[in-house]
């Protein structure tokens, strides 16, 4: 654990290129939302769009105000490029004329 009254949290994200994790100490409290604005991600990964309706907790999606506990991670998705379901949906038509 950080100082007093500080958490220790993490704050990843990725573009196509490359992935950056940024380790922060934040004031007990913080939301996720407000971690990832202190990460500055922006300066790292220019170009990236940040959504706060698009934020995980390892792995699981999470609202922009969920407060933080000590080791947490917050994870910032990108949009999809396709939608999952109208993939399998055309493979499985293709499939089906073979």
């Amino acid at each position: 654990m950080a100082a007093e009254g500080l958490i220790s949290v993490e704050v990843v994200a990725g573009d196509a290129r490359r992935q950056v994790l940024i380790s922060l100490h934040v004031p007990d409290g913080t939301s996720a939302w407000q971690a990832v604005v202190r990460a500055n991600l922006e300066e790292k990964l220019p170009g990236l769009r940040l959504d706060p309706a698009a934020l995980g907790l390892f792995g699981r999606a999470c609202e922009p105000n969920k407060i933080l506990r000590d080791g947490d991670r917050v994870e910032v998705y990108r949009p999809l490029k396709a939608d999952p379901k109208e993939v399998r949906r055309a493979l499985a038509e293709l499939e089906k004329r073979r």
